[in-house]
C-alpha cells in the first residue's frame, strides 16, 4: 500500500518524543512518498525551530531522501490544490500535500492535522498514526 506523509509525521522522526518518534521512523521505513513540499518545509523547521546548521539540515534531509520517493509540486499541482481546498476547506499547503498524495497513486496519507478517517476523492484516506497507535 502507497503511503504519502505530511511534514508533521517526518519531523516527529528527527524529534525527542520517543513515542512519535519510534512512529515516524515505522512509517518512513515504509518507503513512503513525500512531496518536495515536505522537504522544504522540514528544512524550514529545522532551521528555525529547532536551530539546526544548514549543514546539518542538509546531512539529514540527503539521508531521508534515500529513505523516500519524492513527488515534484509543479503548477499543475498548485491548479488541483485550489480545487481540493475549495471542495474540502483544507489550507493551500494542506491541499497541495493531498494532491502530490492522489498524483502519487497513496491510498493513505498520514498527518496528525488533518481529520483522520477522512476519506478524499473516494481513493485516498487520512489517518493520524499516533491516534492508531493509542488505540491498539
Amino acid at each position: 500500500m502507497d503511503i504519502f506523509l505530511d511534514t508533521n509525521i517526518v519531523l516527529y522522526a528527527f524529534g525527542k518524543d520517543e513515542f512519535k518518534r519510534q512512529i515516524a521512523l515505522g512509517l518512513l521505513a515504509q518507503y513512503p512518498t513525500i512531496s518536495t513540499q515536505v522537504i522544504n518545509e522540514c528544512s524550514h523547521v529545522m532551521r528555525r525551530k529547532l536551530f539546526w546548521s544548514p549543514e546539518k539540515v542538509s546531512e539529514e534531509l540527503e539521508i531521508l531522501l534515500i529513505l523516500v520517493q519524492l513527488k515534484t509540486v509543479d503548477v499543475q499541482h498548485i491548479r488541483s490544490g485550489w480545487k481540493i481546498a475549495a471542495r474540502y476547506g483544507f489550507s493551500h499547503f494542506d491541499s497541495l500535500m493531498v494532491v502530490s498524495a492522489l498524483d502519487a497513486g497513496c491510498l493513505r496519507l498520514y498527518s496528525e492535522d488533518m481529520q483522520h478517517g477522512q476519506m478524499i476523492e473516494d481513493r485516498l484516506q487520512i489517518f493520524n498514526p499516533f491516534l492508531e497507535a493509542a488505540t491498539s
